[in-house]
């Protein structure tokens, strides 16, 4: 059976005040994680209404792909962080596509 890609969503509430930091912190892993294997798209949105809410919304070739991304160091060190920055804690929910592409 081939590997099914999967589509990540993820949510961060930044501590009130701390809005830029979390920003900051999560640009930062872009361009690496961007660059590693797998990794189809990874995009950083910042809520309208809240702008201490956050959403990364990523897709990758495999799930085993993601698995290898969560345990890259630069990756680690952002989760090890979270708490001093983050009013709860990320809520993270995979999807699989069941529609075909668009094209």
């Amino acid at each position: 059976m081939a590997q099914e890609k999967v589509t990540v969503v993820a949510t961060l509430k930044a501590k009130p005040g701390m809005e830029d930091t979390v920003r900051g912190a999560v640009e930062a892993v872009i361009g690496p994680t961007r660059a590693e294997p797998g990794c189809i798209n990874y995009d950083l949105h910042q809520s309208n209404d809240n702008p201490s809410v956050f959403m990364l919304y990523e897709n990758w070739t495999s799930k085993q792909d993601l698995d290898e991304h969560l345990a890259m160091p630069y990756l680690k060190d952002l989760i090890a962080k979270a708490e001093d920055m983050l009013a709860e804690p990320v809520d993270i929910a995979l999807f699989t596509m069941i529609s075909q592409p668009a094209g």
